[in-house]
């Protein structure tokens, strides 16, 4: 079944950035075994992503570049916030480059980098971690198929067969 809007796709990649000099670096695959699995159309995934895979069916592969402001967007280089070192109390103040997990006002979750550390405040990047970057996308579609009606009634998918639970 080709990919359209509802389905649950199932499919591999191997994603790297781009550097402006045209040099590769890595990022993550999946694999078989732990493949990507979304329901399509809902907002879940990058739209250009979503753009370039429209219409393709299980066995094809298709590479496909996006520009930064189709991805996660350029660097703002005022998304920095200066967190109080007494949010850390309990687990310790984080080292410089660690990933760290916050919630906004809103509830919603998001992870920040850490750039400097001292006695009294922790400053933190708000970027997300591929924000700049132009990335690269070779994938292949494992399967496609019709979403049941509680995957669209919860706005995700359950697995590549519809039968994992939550």
């Amino acid at each position: 079944m080709a990919i359209e809007n509802n389905n649950v796709v199932t499919l591999n990649y191997v994603l790297h950035t781009i550097e402006d000099n045209g040099e590769r670096t890595f990022v993550e695959e999946t694999n078989t075994e732990n493949p990507l699995t979304f329901l399509y159309g809902v907002g879940m995934m990058l739209p250009k992503f979503e753009e370039n895979i429209a219409g393709l069916n299980p066995g094809e592969k298709k590479s496909f570049e996006l520009e930064a402001t189709d991805a996660y967007g350029e660097r703002d280089d005022k998304a920095v916030a200066q967190l109080p070192a007494d949010m850390f109390k309990e687990m310790g103040l984080p080292p410089v480059g660690e990933v760290i997990p916050l919630q906004d006002n809103q509830g919603n979750q998001f992870r920040a980098v850490v750039l400097e550390v001292s006695p009294e405040v922790v400053v933190a990047d708000l970027n997300h971690p591929m924000a700049g970057k132009k990335l690269n996308f070779d994938i292949e579609v494992i399967s496609s198929r019709q979403a049941t009606e509680e995957e669209l009634a919860h706005g995700h998918a359950h697995g590549a067969d519809g039968e994992e639970s939550h």
